[in-house]
């Protein structure tokens, strides 16, 4: 008879739900595999963009242009955590996707444990520091003496959030790389759907203001964790989650890290761009063109998080088949990833350039907000075209796991071209440098981006997946 320990050993071993998920990603259609990979993700991502949207709109006609500069400034630290979990999350992703390419499932569920426990451990961390140095933060981020009180009533409720922000982000990632890209979706309709009700009933009804914009989003990331948990846990997952695979390994965190690193290293730049953005904006342009990026960051964003959500879908793909040598389908899901996402910049362009006084008057009535907010963003969307590209790029380089060329296009448009474009620019034109600034960094990293990408395609090796040993 066997004991409960020796049946979850052999579940691990059993190959046919893996095999469901093995024939999909290194056998179906790429086009349709795209489209199926790709598109739970963008749904998911564009309601969560909506709901960022919604939050703002509520903020801006309940609150202010107060509370629209407020939440700009507490976002670099949001970014924070949300590069903890890319760190985690996206780094795991690669090791799952690449190890179900070589029929290891163990090593796979040895990543997924791992990442789980760096995700909670960090994101405990982080509420830690938050609480004991938030003052500090918010002032770093741009904060002057109007803004101040709008910042610590959102901040310090939605750091309470943490670790539920960066387990959901590495939940999501480990799901679309075993192939189950709706459980992902879901988990991110949750909380957005669940936020937009709430900032109704706490801004709207109960009258709670900025705070109630906080607490909203706090409640929907526990829905988002708490659902993703339930799917780990009931087995319906490809992977299990077994206590020893939530031991630390070296071997695993080294990997992860170095993988993830690359988007942990972007968003940690940009949030520190955003806050060097948000001082100058602050000093050159007062409290209205602090709400007009604010505006902007959460309408750019929808289009932004659509690209991203291609280069998820394509990122497991990529490593599955990368892993298993199938090379010819790794640079057909690159170049249909790469068509796909430009399409969306390029839409991205033209509604940002065409239509932006009837965005920005979704989100407020001040006219001088509007006024400032539409010559912003016909500056700052000049160079949208070429994003798409470079999100792309950063993605092919995680599937394959050339961590130090994923940092270094990650870093490129955050740190070696976009600040020092911040710091030179608006000494020239002024606010209009500001605006100017990020349209320039895009334009320089295309070009570093596409020269990368031509060298990486044309030197594809076969993959050597070394099992995980004790």
């Amino acid at each position: 008879m066997k004991t409960r320990e020796n049946r979850e050993e052999s579940a691990l071993e059993m190959p046919p739900k893996m095999g469901l998920n093995s024939d999909m990603l290194g056998k179906e259609k790429v086009g349709l595999l795209l489209f199926k990979m790709s598109a739970p993700a963008i749904i998911g991502m564009m309601v969560q963009s909506l709901y960022n949207i919604i939050d703002g709109i509520f903020i801006g006609h309940y609150v202010g242009t107060l509370g629209l500069g407020a939440i700009s400034i507490v976002m670099p630290m949001q970014m924070v955590l949300m590069a903890l979990g890319m760190l985690f999350g996206i780094g795991g992703a690669s090791i799952i996707s690449r190890r179900m390419g070589t029929n290891d499932l163990e090593g796979a569920s040895l990543a997924l444990g791992n990442m789980v426990a760096l995700c909670v451990g960090s994101g405990l961390l982080c509420l830690l520091f938050g609480v004991l140095a938030g003052d500090s933060m918010i002032r770093l981020s741009g904060a002057n003496e109007a803004l101040m009180p709008y910042c610590e009533s959102y901040f310090y409720i939605i750091i309470l959030g943490t670790p539920m922000f960066t387990f959901s982000m590495a939940g999501s990632s480990s799901a679309r790389a075993e192939g189950n890209a709706n459980v992902a979706m879901v988990s991110m309709l949750i909380g957005a759907i669940l936020n937009i009700l709430l900032d109704a009933l706490f801004i709207v009804y109960l009258g709670l203001g900025i705070k109630g914009a906080a607490s909203a989003t706090v409640l929907s990331m526990a829905a988002s964790a708490v659902y993703l948990i339930v799917f780990y846990v009931s087995g319906k997952s490809v992977l299990s989650i077994r206590l020893r695979h939530m031991i630390l390994k070296w071997t695993v965190v080294w990997e992860m890290a170095c993988i993830g690193m690359s988007d942990f290293a972007r968003t940690v730049a940009m949030s520190l761009t955003m806050a060097l953005m948000n001082n100058t904006i602050t000093r050159l342009g007062g409290e209205i063109s602090m709400a007009a990026f604010a505006v902007f960051f959460r309408i750019s964003g929808v289009l932004f998080m659509s690209m991203m959500g291609i280069g998820q879908g394509a990122q497991p793909i990529i490593g599955f088949n990368y892993g298993a040598n199938q090379f010819d389908r790794v640079k057909k899901t690159l170049r249909l990833a790469i068509v796909s996402a430009t399409t969306i910049s390029l839409l991205g362009f033209v509604i940002l350039e065409l239509f932006p006084g009837p965005l920005f008057r979704i989100f407020s009535s001040d006219p001088e907000l509007i006024g400032i907010g539409k010559n912003a963003c016909r500056l700052m969307a000049i160079g949208f075209p070429l994003i798409g590209y470079q999100m792309i790029a950063v993605s092919l380089c995680q599937a394959l796991g050339k961590a130090g060329a994923a940092l270094f296009l990650a870093l490129s448009r955050q740190v070696v071209f976009l600040i020092p474009m911040i710091l030179i620019l608006p000494r020239l034109f002024g606010i209009t440098g500001v605006w100017l600034a990020l349209s320039a960094a895009d334009c320089v990293t295309f070009v570093v981006t596409f020269i990368l990408v031509t060298l990486i395609m044309r030197n594809l090796a076969p993959s050597a997946q070394e099992p995980f040993t004790e």
